[in-house]
């Protein structure tokens, strides 16, 4: 997902954190929905090319079960996908099943009983762990699935192979893997007269650690994710030496302490940013883009990064929830993975992504790096308060690390102690 398209999810954290009633329980109606058959209506993202997928999976589907027909739509338009969600769950109105979910979104959700537990289904748990194996646990609440791993955007670092040769970097081979290369390298491209050497956005949404901080602190420790066993985990040696890192890139001015006015990448202004592989499509003709993996602060071979998925949930005022049960299935089949992936360019959450579409990934190297890297992707976890705890971070680390107002030891220790209260 691009940076503009994620900044949607600001106008959800109201309705995410107040809305606590509404959408029936989370049974789903009882044993007549969930075992009930019939026509279903399902809600796609307003991405053009999900959407066309989504209509030849429905089409598909209608052409083979004419008692059960699929119905799709875009999700209603509000400030955020997630808004629209969460008054759909308040008023009764959800669709069976949505096609774009934020993790951060699914603890208030099941707070809100709007979601179905997809582990309810006899095979339910089974399915979803033999399409995307081990990882999957990650995305339980409560010890159910409420959510099924649907599609992965993988970050990684993103540069302007143009911008790298003419400072002297090796636009094939950076060697940028450590923060100590990685900062040298910053500091060449920023003495060949590029304006940054790399732009996060440096505004204070609380999903904005997650193209960061985050992705580095996934891959510093291995996969840690930020709040494990309803503590936060990042005030260690880790978490500081991923402060420290992005505090150098802004006292030293490789970094903006303001928001681009434009596309950086396109202008030429910045020469990396954080991104998945939307980034190809978006950029591969305008900029002539390589990727390679977050930097560590002793440089690896198996980097974990945030996995920045999207995936599908099956929401309680479906009626028919055994026919939302099969399609889901269905279009998560192998077959409508690979077309998902041919449509779009993004990482179905599927054991051996690789090997399982070798064609594809022959014909598109560029994508190949990004299905190397969904085997070490980690998420946000599913925690109660979610968005509140992130919006805690984002502005402890803002202070510290962006604007050198407080030091890294108050951010960390500061955040972490607060955080712990607000999930344990």
């Amino acid at each position: 997902m691009k940076f503009t398209k994620t900044a949607a999810l600001v106008g959800a954290t109201t309705l995410m954190l107040a809305a606590c009633s509404g959408g029936g329980d989370e049974s789903g109606g009882g044993n007549d929905a969930a075992a009930g058959t019939g026509p279903i209506e399902i809600w796609l993202s307003n991405n053009e090319a999900e959407i066309a997928w989504g209509e030849a999976v429905v089409e598909a589907w209608n052409a083979e079960n004419p008692d059960q027909q699929v119905t799709a739509q875009e999700i209603p338009a509000g400030s955020s996908s997630e808004e629209a969600i969460t008054a759909a769950i308040t008023a009764g109105t959800a669709p069976c099943l949505v096609y774009n979910i934020a993790t951060a979104a699914v603890s208030g959700w099941v707070q809100q009983g709007g979601l179905v537990d997809l582990s309810t289904f006899d095979d339910g748990a089974s399915s979803i762990e033999e399409r995307g194996g081990d990882s999957t646990t990650a995305y339980q609440t409560d010890g159910g699935y409420y959510q099924l791993p649907w599609k992965s955007n993988p970050v990684m670092v993103m540069y302007n192979k143009d911008l790298f040769e003419q400072a002297g970097l090796d636009p094939e081979d950076p060697g940028m893997s450590t923060y100590s290369d990685f900062l040298d390298g910053a500091r060449q491209l920023v003495d060949s007269g590029v304006e940054s050497a790399i732009w996060p956005s440096p505004t204070n949404e609380f999903y904005q650690p997650w193209f960061d901080f985050y992705p580095l602190y996934l891959a510093e420790t291995g996969g840690t994710q930020l709040v494990e066993d309803g503590a936060a985990t990042f005030d260690n040696e880790a978490g500081a030496a991923v402060a420290e890192f992005w505090s150098t890139i802004y006292s030293e001015g490789l970094a903006p302490q303001e928001a681009a006015t434009d596309d950086a990448m396109v202008s030429g202004n910045t020469a990396m940013q954080l991104a998945g592989p939307w980034a190809i499509a978006s950029y591969g003709e305008d900029v002539n883009v390589g990727f390679m993996p977050v930097p560590t602060s002793g440089g690896s071979e198996e980097v974990v990064t945030f996995a920045d998925s999207k995936n599908i949930s099956m929401f309680t005022a479906c009626e028919n929830q055994a026919t939302a049960w099969e399609f889901l299935k269905f279009s998560t089949s192998a077959e409508a993975d690979g077309q998902l992936l041919e449509a779009t360019g993004q990482m179905p959450m599927r054991v051996d992504l690789a090997g399982t579409f070798p064609d594809y990934f022959e014909a598109n190297p560029m994508y190949a790096e990004f299905a190397s890297q969904t085997e070490r992707v980690a998420d946000v976890p599913s925690i109660p308060n979610s968005v509140e705890a992130w919006q805690v971070f984002r502005e402890a680390y803002s202070s510290a690390v962006i604007f050198g107002n407080t030091t890294t030891e108050e951010f960390l220790s500061g955040s972490a102690e607060e955080i712990t209260g607000l999930v344990g």
